[in-house]
């Protein structure tokens, strides 16, 4: 990996649209309503740095929420798109160090998002950014993310 702590994700453009642009914008909407219109009643979160499922639409934002505020820099790289799936890939900076990692965002067949899934590496970095986002998160959600 470079040593100078800035991601190096090349953007492709689709369609005229950057990689990670929607979701971008789903994850910075400024209200719970705003954010939720994007997604099932039921959805889920899955993510290789939480200890179980986040299930429903405002712990998702809340997990987001501290996400955002965790990295100095982050970029998505790619982005493919199928009718029931967005796969992207990005790089970002946590604590002076590059993380990088991939979300796949699956949607039902209004086109609505019913599942996350989030996953990070390297493992050193799963570990550092588990632990601060559960310290973060810790109080901030419906459902107590510690208990598995």
């Amino acid at each position: 990996m470079p040593n100078d702590h800035q991601p190096h994700a090349t953007p492709s453009v689709k369609n005229d649209l950057t990689p990670g642009r929607i979701w971008s914008e789903i994850i910075r909407r400024p209200t719970l309503d705003e954010f939720s219109t994007a997604f099932t009643p039921d959805v889920a979160l899955g993510a290789s740095v939480l200890p179980r499922t986040v299930r429903g639409a405002p712990d998702i934002r809340a997990v987001f929420d501290e996400t955002r505020g965790m990295y100095e820099t982050i970029a998505f790289s790619r982005e493919e798109n199928s009718a029931s799936r967005t796969y992207l890939e990005w790089e970002g900076v946590f604590r002076g160090r590059l993380v990088a990692g991939a979300t796949i965002l699956a949607k039902d067949a209004a086109g609505l998002i019913e599942d996350v899934r989030l996953y990070h590496r390297p493992l050193f970095m799963v570990n550092e950014f588990s632990t601060e986002l559960l310290r973060r998160l810790a109080g901030k959600m419906m459902a107590d993310v510690l208990r598995s």
